[in-house]
C-alpha cells in the first residue's frame, strides 16, 4: 500500500490506455473524453427511457415494463457513478482514499450491471409465460410478485458481488481507472468462476431457453394457422386468426434489447475469465472490454426509439411537452395579426 502512494504521488497522471503504450502522448485525454462521452449518452438515454415510460401509459400494458424501468434506473445509477472515474482523471478526488473509493466504485457498477442481466433474464421468463400460459398468466405473475421479484434481483445481485469487500478478488474492471485497482486490486481465478456460476451462466442459460421456445411456438403457431387457412378457407377463420401469435413482435423488440446486451458483454466476460486464470493480461484490452459493456446502458433507449412504435409516440409526447414552453413564448413575442395588418396599411 505504502509503495503504491509513494507511485501516485511521484506520478499523479495514470491512464489503462497509456501504460506500455505510447508513453509521451497525453492518452489521458482520451481515456477522459471516452467516459465523459459514454456518461453523456447514459444518463440522457435513460433519462429519457424513464420519463417516456410516464408520459405514454400503453408502455405500461405490459408487465415487463416493471423491469424495464428497473433496468433504466440501473442505468442512469451507472451513468451517474461514471462521474467518478472522470473526476478521478481531472484530480478532484486527489485527497481520497484510493483503494475505498474504486472498491466502492467497482462494487456498484458491477452490482448495477448485474441487476440489467437479471432483469433481462426475468423479462425473457416473464413473455415465456404469457405465451405458454395465456389463461393462467394474470394469476401467475400478480403486481406483488413483481415487486418481490424486483426486490430479490437487487438483493441478489448485491450479495454476489460482496465478497469483493473481504479480500475474495476483484469484481471487475470497472474500478482500474484508479491505480490501486489496476496495479493492486487483483483477480481470483475461483470467486471469478464463482461469478460466472451464479450470475452470467444462469442468465445466459436462462434467456437461451426461454426466447428460443417462445420463436418455437410462436412459429408452430403460425404454421397451424396456415395450414388451417388452407385445408378450411379464409372465410372460416375466426376474427382473431388474421394476427398469429401476437406477443411475438414485442418478443422481437425485447429479444433485440437482450442480444445487444450479451454482444456487448461478451469481450469483457471472455477478458474476466481469461485475465482471472492468468492466460492474458493487457489494460489496453480491459479499458476497452470494460468500457464497451458499459456502453450497453445507452442502448436501450436506442433500441426501443427504433424498434417499439408506442415508445415512438411517446417519445413525441415528451417532445411536445418539453417544447411547449418554447412555442409558446415564440408565439409571445409575435405582434398580433390586426396590428401587423394595420402597421403594412400605414406603410
Amino acid at each position: 500500500m505504502n509503495s503504491s502512494s509513494a507511485v501516485n504521488q511521484s506520478d499523479p497522471c495514470f491512464c489503462l490506455l497509456g501504460v506500455g503504450y505510447l508513453p509521451n502522448l497525453n492518452t489521458c485525454v482520451l481515456e477522459l473524453a471516452v467516459i465523459l462521452f459514454l456518461t453523456v449518452l447514459i444518463i440522457a438515454g435513460n433519462l429519457v427511457v424513464i420519463f417516456v415510460f410516464h408520459c405514454a401509459p400503453l408502455l405500461n400494458h405490459h408487465t415487463t415494463s416493471c423491469f424495464i424501468q428497473t433496468m433504466a434506473y440501473a442505468d442512469l445509477l451507472v451513468g451517474v457513478s461514471c462521474v467518478v472515474p472522470s473526476l478521478s482523471l481531472l484530480h478532484y478526488l486527489g485527497s481520497q482514499n484510493e483503494e475505498i473509493t474504486c472498491k466502492i466504485f467497482g462494487y456498484l457498477v458491477s452490482v448495477l450491471k448485474s441487476v440489467s442481466m437479471a432483469s433481462l433474464a426475468c423479462i425473457s421468463v416473464d413473455r415465456y409465460v404469457a405465451i405458454t400460459r395465456p389463461l393462467s398468466y394474470t394469476t401467475l405473475v400478480t403486481p406483488c410478485r413483481l415487486r418481490g421479484c424486483i426486490a430479490v434481483v437487487w438483493l441478489y445481485s448485491g450479495l454476489v458481488f460482496l465478497p469483493s469487500f473481504f479480500g475474495w478478488g476483484k469484481p471487475g474492471y470497472h474500478g482500474d481507472i484508479f491505480r490501486w485497482c489496476a496495479e493492486s486490486w487483483q483477480t481470483n481465478s475461483h470467486y471469478t468462476s464463482s461469478i460466472v456460476a451464479l450470475l452470467y451462466a444462469p442468465a445466459s442459460i436462462t434467456v437461451c431457453f426461454t426466447y428460443g421456445n417462445i420463436f418455437r411456438i410462436c412459429q408452430q403457431h403460425t404454421r397451424d394457422m396456415a395450414e388451417r387457412r388452407l385445408r378450411f378457407g379464409p372465410q372460416d377463420c375466426g376474427a382473431g386468426d388474421g394476427q398469429p401469435c401476437p406477443d411475438r413482435r414485442y418478443a422481437m423488440v425485447l429479444f433485440r434489447i437482450t442480444s445487444v446486451f450479451y454482444i456487448l458483454w461478451l469481450p469483457y466476460i471472455l477478458y474476466f475469465l481469461l485475465e482471472s486464470s492468468g492466460i492474458y493480461r493487457n489494460p489496453v484490452v480491459s479499458f476497452l472490454t470494460t468500457w464497451l459493456a458499459i456502453s450497453n446502458s445507452f442502448c436501450n433507449c436506442l433500441i426501443y426509439s427504433l424498434s417499439n412504435s408506442v415508445f415512438r409516440r411517446g417519445l413525441c409526447r415528451l417532445s411536445a411537452v418539453l417544447c411547449a414552453p418554447c412555442a409558446r413564448h415564440v408565439e409571445s413575442k409575435k405582434p398580433p395579426v390586426s396590428c401587423a395588418i394595420r402597421a403594412t396599411c400605414h406603410a
